[in-house]
This record gives structure tokens, C-alpha cells and sequence, in this order.
């Protein structure tokens, strides 16, 4: 499904003569499938991004005949956004430097450029999204908006009731200085366990089990938001369905609403 980039996210005010096209230069630069607002935010700050040959800041307009770079090379809106998952398997890391070895956007070989949205460390498997869609990608990534994210997690031992209570509850991470929003917990099977987290703070249920001295022997992310990683084998890439992407768009616009 093509999403038009210039006519549906860009507003046009007609003047009686011409349409006026604008947007702000970092919901552009989120709309060329460069990165998200806030990372755009940060290249903006950082000096990196021009604006018609003179350094940009934000909360600047771009129209439609301007000329955005970033680091000096052009970038333009998307006519057609792309939208993957991947069953990202162990020993693949999560970056888009492909200066580092074993790095996913090697390991995919797409032709355009996408950025995954949530990571999984380099110990984690599981279900990973990949798009060129800034906006999509602020919005599940956005902490205030907590879109769910579940894992299938084995444990070297059967959990107390008492430790399940503070899973649930929410832990105490000393190295992040931050307490865990409360999640949800329940017993799968043996020492399997699944984990339903609204926030992704860096290795979070790693840190949440470490604190309580639990080790991990496997820990698999099996939805985001509404997208599930299903009978997919490791290393495995598709594109999402027609239904996948509808009901990502839905949580997307619910999201707006709500705020």
C-alpha cells in the first residue's frame, strides 16, 4: 500500500493563486525516512542539517521547492514507505553503523534505507520492525505512548509468587536510576515466562530479573503493538500485511487522539 507523502502529510494553504506547501523541517526530515523527529531534532542541534545552502534550525518551515541536506547530501520526501519484519536471530546487533560487525541493516541487505523500531540486544531473538516511516516509528517508540511489547522468556529456575508480585509491580534499576512501570507477568510453561512491557528501557527485563538474581537462558520479543512474530524461523524477513500495516496506523491515530 503506497502512502503519498505530499499530499496527505504535507498541508497546503491556497493563497487563490498557488497551494503554499509547508512542514516543519523535522517532520520532513522524518518523512524522507531519515530518522524520527527526535533524532532529527538532535541533527538539528547538531548543526548537520541545511536548509536552501544555509545551516537549518528548528522549527523552521520547509516548502516544497526548498532544498533540505543532511551532512551535505540532499534528502527528499518517500513516495512509498516500506514496512518489514524481521525474526531477528542472536548474534545480530541492533545499529544502523555498519562500521560494527554483525549489524542487522548488513544482515537484511534492503535497498532502501529503514530503521527498526525498538531494539533487542544481541543476546535477544525475536520480532523486529523495519521502516522508513519516521512518524510510525516516533510514535511506538515515544515512551508517554505505551504500545505494548511482549517476550517469551526461560529462566534458570521456577519463579516465586513472591518474585512474580515484584516483577509485576515494578523494580528498582539502580544503574538506570529509574523504577520499571508495572508490566505483566505469567507463567507459560517449566521455567518459561511471558513478559508484557509498555516502556523499553535499555535491556529491561535483563536488568528487572538481574536485580532479583534471576538468569536468562533465552529471551524472545513475540508482538509489538498489535504485530506478532507468528511461525516465523530465525533470520527470516517479510513484509508486513495489508492487515498488519492497517492495524499499526490504527494505533497510530489512536495515539494522536489521546494525547
Amino acid at each position: 500500500m503506497a502512502i503519498l507523502i505530499w499530499p496527505t502529510i504535507w498541508q497546503a494553504m491556497h493563497n487563490g493563486e498557488k497551494a503554499l506547501i509547508r512542514m516543519r523541517i523535522n517532520k520532513y526530515l522524518s518523512a524522507c525516512g531519515l530518522c524520527s523527529r527526535r533524532e532529527a531534532d538532535r541533527l538539528l542541534e547538531a548543526g548537520r542539517v541545511s536548509l536552501n545552502g544555509k545551516t537549518a534550525e528548528n522549527g523552521m518551515q520547509v516548502e516544497e521547492e526548498d532544498v533540505v541536506c543532511v551532512d551535505g547530501k540532499k534528502v527528499v520526501p518517500l513516495t512509498e514507505k516500506t514496512y518489514l519484519k524481521l525474526y531477528k536471530p542472536v548474534g545480530i546487533v541492533c545499529t544502523s553503523d555498519t562500521r560494527e560487525k554483525d549489524n542487522v541493516i548488513d544482515f537484511i541487505r534492503c535497498p532502501v534505507r529503514v530503521t527498526y523500531a525498538g531494539r533487542l540486544d544481541r543476546n535477544s531473538e525475536g520480532l523486529l520492525l523495519l521502516t522508513d516511516d519516521g512518524s510510525l516509528i516516533e510514535t511506538l517508540m515515544r515512551p508517554g505512548n505505551e504500545h505494548e511489547k511482549e517476550y517469551e522468556v526461560t529462566v534458570t529456575r521456577v519463579l516465586t509468587s513472591e518474585e512474580l508480585d515484584i516483577l509485576r509491580a515494578g523494580v528498582w534499576l539502580e544503574e538506570l536510576n529509574r523504577k520499571t512501570r508495572p508490566c505483566r507477568v505469567e507463567h507459560l510453561e517449566g521455567t518459561t515466562y511471558r513478559f508484557v512491557l509498555t516502556q523499553g528501557l535499555n535491556r529491561q527485563i535483563r536488568r528487572m530479573c538481574k536485580c532479583l538474581g534471576i538468569g536468562i537462558r533465552k529471551l524472545k520479543r513475540v508482538r509489538v503493538a498489535s504485530v506478532k512474530l507468528g511461525d516465523m524461523k530465525p533470520g527470516e524477513l517479510r513484509a508486513l500485511t495489508a492487515d498488519e500495516r492497517r492495524s499499526l496506523e490504527a494505533a497510530a491515530a489512536k495515539t494522536a487522539l489521546d494525547r
